[in-house]
């Protein structure tokens, strides 16, 4: 969907007229309304309630108006305009006394749909909503292709979406940006990744595992690296989920798909950055050849790790990843990654847990993921549950037990990034078990928008 042709300017031409109202306001709209108006707003059981919806007659015949409700009229939201934009019949509306502005967003995100697997898909639309700030419509349409691109490639099933898929995609999107793009598989990856050959090796040939790197901006500006969990399906390993576990496992490279957007929204943005996208990209399967839980590898960084629990694998992929971003002496480390269902039982799925070895940095995301209703959640680096992942026989296990796990998870992590590199961890769920305006169920981008206002934020376009 071109998502940019959803909003247009307003030039003074023809389109359908939307009236925003709130609860509290209602009466007095309706007071001011002539009786036609009133009596279709009664037989509708209108009254300003949010996402509620009215069709209003017009004075002229074939012509007619809507009644839209929204949380409050003062306070212009992000989501407010999605049902419309997902209820009304095709054509051209205009908002009458309201602000369109903070939902853009919303109005095009209102048009998502997901149907690449149905052979008769409900088509419909567009829906396209005139706006007096068409200086803000560019960027409203790169977060909503952003959004949408995360959303796809999740809800995508894994038999058609390997790693493989996810170096496809990424090619596409360097071609689109003229950056470089470099994969490392086979004995290279086995010899310089080890953490990420061990865990995608019991995959069948054409799930290979593969380090996908982008670079992309001009190599004075300050290196950023955006890495990303592409385990683009999760059996668990050896230490097999059960069947409840494994359902939604093809969202196990939600990781990937948040980096491989953000990415996009940067290069499409032209911020001043070096950027260096790293998506670690494996099938975690079993056969006879499968990592196996008491196994010991040797990390990218020489760490060496104990297996505790193959189904551990995320963190494991990740190092290794991270280590090749801090060789390349990047400024900035932000990850992505689908990691634990302790952040789920914690924050539910709607809240990413944020950990970050920088105070200036977690405050800073905290602040634009405020602007731009995009929550996260400050999690600690509780230092003394690094003994939870001690080994007797090697440097440290890969799993912490059955307390904090994802606390431990990011102390794992940040056993591979330096204390003088700024980072950040988001365990995001990227997937949305139940549907809002605006928000369908499946795939979804939690964080995204946050951690792009906070980059545009810190390396204005110029």
């Amino acid at each position: 969907m071109q998502y940019d042709t959803l909003i247009q300017p307003d030039n003074g031409q023809a389109a359908t007229l939307i009236h925003v109202t709130d609860k509290s306001r209602f009466e007095t709209w309706l007071a001011l309304q002539p009786d036609a108006v009133r009596t279709a707003v009664k037989a509708q059981k209108f009254e300003g309630g949010a996402n509620d919806i009215a069709i209003l007659p017009a004075d002229k015949s074939g012509e007619w108006s809507v009644a839209a409700g929204v949380t409050d009229v003062t306070a212009p939201g992000l989501w407010h305009l999605a049902k419309l934009a997902d209820s009304l019949p095709e054509g051209t509306y205009r908002l009458a006394d309201y602000d369109a502005s903070e939902a853009m967003l919303g109005w095009m995100l209102g048009q998502y749909r997901y149907h690449e697997y149905l052979s008769e898909p409900k088509l419909t639309g567009p829906r396209v909503l005139l706006v007096k700030e068409p200086a803000r419509i560019a960027m409203a349409a790169l977060q909503a292709t952003a959004t949408a691109l995360v959303r796809d490639l999740v809800n995508r099933p894994a038999g058609d979406l390997g790693p493989n898929a996810l170096e496809v995609e990424t090619k596409r999107i360097a071609k689109a940006h003229k950056a470089e793009v470099t994969v490392t598989a086979g004995e290279p990856l086995k010899t310089g990744y080890p953490l990420i050959h061990a865990v995608g090796k019991a995959a069948a040939r054409e799930h290979a595992p593969r380090l996908i790197a982008l670079e992309w901006g001009d190599p004075r500006h300050p290196r950023v690296a955006i890495v990303g969990k592409g385990i683009t399906f999760d059996t668990g390993g050896l230490d097999i989920k059960p069947s409840t576990g494994m359902r939604l496992m093809k969202k196990d490279m939600g990781g990937a798909a948040h980096a491989l957007a953000l990415a996009e929204l940067i290069m499409a943005a032209h911020l001043p950055v070096r950027l260096h996208m790293l998506v670690a990209a494996a099938e975690n399967s079993i056969s006879g050849n499968a990592m196996r839980p008491g196994d010991i590898i040797k990390s990218r960084k020489g760490v060496t790790v104990e297996i505790d629990n193959t189904d551990a694998e995320g963190r494991l992929v990740l190092a290794d990843a991270l280590t090749k971003a801090i060789e390349d002496k990047a400024e900035l480390i932000i990850d992505f990654a689908t990691l634990t269902g302790a952040a789920r039982v914690a924050l539910g799925p709607d809240l990413p847990a944020m950990f970050s070895n920088d105070d200036s940095v977690s405050f800073g995301l905290l602040a634009a993921s405020k602007a731009a209703t995009d929550p996260l959640w400050h999690m600690p680096l509780w230092a003394p549950y690094m003994e939870m992942l001690d080994s007797d026989i090697a440097d440290m296990s890969n799993s912490g037990g059955g307390f904090a796990g994802a606390v431990t998870a990011a102390l794992f992590l940040q056993k591979f990034v330096p204390d003088n590199v700024p980072w950040v961890h988001l365990d995001t769920f990227a997937w949305r078990p139940t549907s809002k305006p605006g928000r369908p169920k499946g795939g979804e981008a939690l964080g995204l928008r946050a951690v792009f206002g906070y980059l545009a934020e810190r390396y204005p376009a110029r």
